[in-house]
Parts: C-alpha cells; structure tokens; sequence
C-alpha cells in the first residue's frame, strides 16, 4: 500500500510512516518538496500526480517512481535527465483503461508501443502500469477498467521481462478492493489512511 499524501500536513504524514506505512505517494512537485523531504532515503517516494515535462527535471530529482508516463515525449524527457545515473528510474505506464475524456493515461491501444518504446531509452526501467479507476459506483465499470490494465500487463510482459513481476498500481480509497481483486499489487490509499483531506 502506498499512501497518497496530497492535502495531507507533514504532521499526520510522520505519524502514518512511525505507524508502519511503506510507501509515499504525492501528485504534486512542489508539494512533495515541502512536505517529504524528511522522508527521502527512509521511504520509498513515488510521483503518482500528472508529470508536466517542464517539472521533469524536479521530479527525477526528488522521487525514487515515476508513476504517470503517459507518452513518449515526456519517457524522452526523463530519459534525457537520468541516461547517466548508476540505476535507472523506475517508471510506470499510465493508461487511461476507462476511457474517460479528459483523463491522463496512454489509451489501451497505444500502451504497449510507449511501455517498450519508453523501456528501450537510457536509463529508465519500466517496471510497471498504472491506471486511475472510472468516477463512477458502478461496480462493473471499476472491475472492467482494472481488468484490463491487468490484461495489457500480461501482454506486454511477454516482450518486457521487467513487467513479468512488475507492478499494477491500481485502486485509490474507494475501489481499491475491487482493484486487489482484479490483479493490483499497488494501491494508493489517502482518505483511507489520512482520514478527508483538509481544505
């Protein structure tokens, strides 16, 4: 589980982590600096949020995954700033499995060409897919959206080793018992843990 911390005050962050917490999530850049600094080196950090390639350079900085590659010129990007690094930055592929307008994420179609498109650049190592659930109750709908970001997994993962064991990061506070059922090996959990998120 990983905890999502946007909206969250340093505070209940440090009491989540003494409480045993794995992982962070945040979706912000700037918010991630002030607030998790602390925590670089003694948790893993992972950039959940929409990556604009203008904070590009920040992000590789700070987070240890970049969860939200969803083309080919933001992979570029990053690729740019760690080609040299000693270990290559984890990444996932973001795919937009509801189909939702508006929505970040590589349609369904199109993630299997970025996953290895983005894999065979100088250090990145695509170890994972990512998707956000549809906003909706209906349960089917949320079950059809994870299953098939489970499916692409299970496709690409013949031609990319590094997704055979790979991550699904999947299922946010609401559904994610819907996402676990369907193959997440990742949640981002925020309400759930932080309780709502203050104004």
């Amino acid at each position: 589980m990983l905890a999502a911390t946007k909206g969250v005050p340093p505070e209940r962050i440090a009491e989540a982590v003494e409480a045993g917490v794995d992982a962070l999530g945040e979706n912000r850049v700037q918010e991630a600096r002030e607030k998790l600094d602390g925590f670089r080196g003694v948790k893993p950090l992972h950039m959940i949020g929409h990556l604009q390639r203008n904070k590009a350079r920040a992000a590789v900085q700070f987070f240890d995954v970049i969860e939200s590659v969803d083309s080919l010129d933001l992979a570029r990007v990053l690729s740019r700033l760690v080609w040299d690094r000693e270990t290559p930055l984890e990444v996932y592929i973001e795919v937009n499995t509801s189909g939702e307008p508006g929505k970040y994420g590589v349609d369904p179609s199109g993630a299997r060409s970025l996953a290895l498109s983005a894999a065979a650049l100088p250090g990145l190592k695509v170890t994972g897919l990512m998707t956000v659930g549809p906003l909706t109750d209906d349960a089917a709908a949320m079950r059809a959206a994870f299953r098939r970001l489970w499916e692409l997994s299970s496709e690409i993962a013949s031609d990319l080793p590094d997704l055979e064991a790979g991550t699904l990061s999947m299922g946010m506070s609401g559904d994610y018992e819907i996402a676990i059922e369907e193959g997440a090996t990742l949640v981002r959990v925020g309400t759930g843990v932080f309780g709502p998120r203050q104004a």
